[in-house]
């Protein structure tokens, strides 16, 4: 599996560039997850469904399943990159969305009304900036909604195969 992270401060745009660029590598014969980090609590259970219940009542480890989709929900600390990997079924492409501390390959998602400073400074992993503004850099800069040049930059970077489909 090959692993590219998208990075940026929160509001930049990671996840809707992420959700643009999945049809493309799809398209080009890749499977592809991605692992979404997040600093904000979540919880995809309901109070009152039987999944909950059970977590509430002390399960570490709860696994939902029906006919399209399962899930594992685990209660209790967070996991590390490479845990996390080491769950996924084997793919092309993992897409990693936050974890900007993590050394992977990333593209920075940099947007000016963000009015937040620049990551690449302060990270050597960080080999392309998705920008809507002139930054003073040598890393390669790709426009914002070029989503098929940011795509091929991916591919190429990693590395990665078309399989026509």
């Amino acid at each position: 599996m090959k692993v590219f992270g998208i990075a940026g401060w929160s509001g930049s745009g990671k996840t809707t560039l992420v959700e643009k660029l999945i049809p493309h590598f799809v398209a080009r014969g890749l499977t592809v997850s991605v692992i979404k980090h997040t600093h904000h609590g979540f919880d995809i259970d309901r109070p009152g469904k039987d999944s909950y219940r059970h977590r509430a009542a002390g399960a570490s480890e709860v696994l939902l399943s029906c006919n399209e989709r399962w899930v594992l929900m685990r209660e209790g600390g967070e996991a590390d990159l490479d845990g996390l990997l080491g769950r996924l079924a084997p793919c092309d492409l993992v897409l990693i969305e936050g974890f900007k501390q993590e050394p992977v390959p990333k593209l920075e998602v940099h947007r000016l009304a963000n009015g937040k400073p620049p990551l690449f400074p302060e990270r050597r992993d960080i080999v392309a900036v998705a920008t809507d503004a002139a930054l003073d850099t040598a890393l390669p800069c790709l426009a914002l909604d070029d989503v098929e040049g940011i795509a091929d930059f991916v591919m190429t970077t990693l590395e990665l195969p078309e399989r026509p489909c």
